[in-house]
């Protein structure tokens, strides 16, 4: 009796599992199905299977050169500020976790008072910043300012207090200095949280609108979503075009997200207790 009711609780389980992926993929299918229908106003649910509009894709491309330097400029910025963010979040967590000094309550609350920051408050101090040093245009308009996080420094402070104390202890007594016991010792026992959080930065620094719409003047330096939307403005009545060009946008996001599920999960759970 108790095997039968197992079963039927497994089966219902993985039933409500696969609706509810269902659901958060219908409009990626959706998109998918739109983009392969030819030129039309009118998009059906599921395409003509026998008349499959598959250089859709090229076309985009070949119509939006541009599309490609934009993915490119977003990779490379997101990729920069994810390394950013991990060496500096890994530094402050290692002190504020480890060390021992003055006010460091305090200035552990003030990195955490940056989280109730909202981004629109610092959006013009920044501008003017970067406008006086001419960095309109390039990366370093794009990356400067988001190389530290507050999220980041609670995450990893998180994660290395449930790292036993005695190892740094061990580690100090046999003439371990504080640098090789961070990068020796606490980054490879804390891959979980750096994969999390090098994963959500990337993702977050991708879907950045406002910031690059606001840094960037000339079309070659635009990232993806600003240039997107600048696309769709174009291409107001070409539903498969749009589609197309969101799904190529798309599939660098969908790799690192896919792969590292499993790291982000535990990552997040893992800092819960000490």
């Amino acid at each position: 009796m108790k095997s039968s009711v197992k079963l039927v609780r497994a089966f219902l389980t993985y039933v409500v599992l696969i609706l509810a992926a269902l659901i958060l993929l219908f409009p990626l299918f959706f998109a998918l199905s739109v983009a392969l229908q030819g030129d039309t106003i009118t998009p059906h649910l599921l395409p003509n299977m026998a008349n499959l509009d598959v250089s859709i894709f090229v076309r985009v491309l070949i119509q939006q050169p541009d599309l490609i330097r934009w993915i490119i400029n977003s990779f490379v910025v997101s990729s920069l500020v994810t390394v950013g963010v991990l060496i500096t979040s890994s530094l402050a967590a290692y002190a504020f976790a480890t060390l021992d000094f003055w006010g460091k309550s305090i200035f552990f609350i003030i990195a955490l008072g940056t989280l109730m920051i909202p981004f629109e408050a610092t959006i013009v101090p920044n501008f003017l910043l970067i406008s006086r040093l001419g960095w309109n245009d390039s990366y370093q308009a794009l990356v400067a300012p988001f190389l530290a996080s507050g999220f980041g420094i609670f995450l990893l402070r998180q994660y290395f207090l449930t790292i036993p104390r005695e190892l740094y202890e061990a580690a100090r007594l046999d003439g371990c200095g504080r640098t090789r016991y961070l990068w020796s010792f606490l980054v490879p026992l804390s891959t979980p949280a750096l994969a999390t959080l090098g994963l959500y930065t990337f993702l977050a620094t991708w879907n950045q609108f406002y910031w690059p719409l606001l840094v960037t003047d000339t079309t070659e330096w635009r990232t993806t979503q600003v240039g997107i939307t600048i696309f769709h403005s174009s291409e107001v009545q070409i539903l498969n075009m749009q589609m197309a060009a969101t799904l190529i946008i798309l599939i660098p996001t969908l790799i690192p997200l896919v792969l590292g599920q499993r790291q982000l999960v535990r990552g997040l759970t893992a800092g819960i207790l000490k």
